[in-house]
């Protein structure tokens, strides 16, 4: 005769309620996200770090999900930058990993070759997640610095500027 067999009927619901409930705690997740106003300060940081190097870019910061909170464009920025940013953002956050290291490893290892035909991935340097600790809350990408290993430091730099924000 099993346990449950041997419990009254309340017993036995209760002693199921409590072995199924870690399962069912596991079903609603908390997540932090990235406010707008961190979202545009990490936009503005990346445009006046590449600003004060000579390039003229275009930031672009997505949320955990991928999607667009803030973009700026530099004066003088070429419009092509605006989609480089997006996908570099866009591959980043999906990812959850530097585009950079994402572009090395394409380039090393033949069957991560394939990476590059996600529809909107873009395997170049320049996309970095944004992280409160280990968890990745979005991404900032830029395009426009002449390479991606410039764009990069851009982001890198601008992720630096609101470090304090990102606890």
């Amino acid at each position: 005769m099993t346990l449950f067999a041997r419990l009254s009927p309340l017993a036995a619901s209760l002693a199921l309620c409590i072995a199924t409930a870690p399962a069912q705690a596991q079903a609603v997740r908390t997540e932090r996200n990235m406010s707008l106003e961190l979202a545009n300060q990490i936009a503005a940081a990346g445009v006046a770090a590449c600003a004060a190097s000579g390039y003229a870019v275009t930031t672009t910061v997505v949320d955990r999900s991928g999607t667009v909170r803030a973009v700026q464009r530099a004066d003088n920025a070429g419009p092509h930058t605006v989609a480089a940013s997006l996908g570099k953002a866009y591959t980043s956050a999906s990812a959850k990993n530097a585009t950079g290291a994402m572009l090395e490893t394409v380039q090393k290892n033949p069957g991560a070759a394939t990476l590059v035909d996600i529809p909107g991935f873009l395997v170049l340097g320049g996309g970095v997640p944004v992280k409160v600790g280990n968890e990745v809350i979005g991404a900032v990408g830029i395009g426009g610095a002449p390479g991606g290993h410039l764009d990069e430091q851009c982001a890198l730099a601008a992720l630096d500027k609101v470090k304090d924000l990102l606890k």
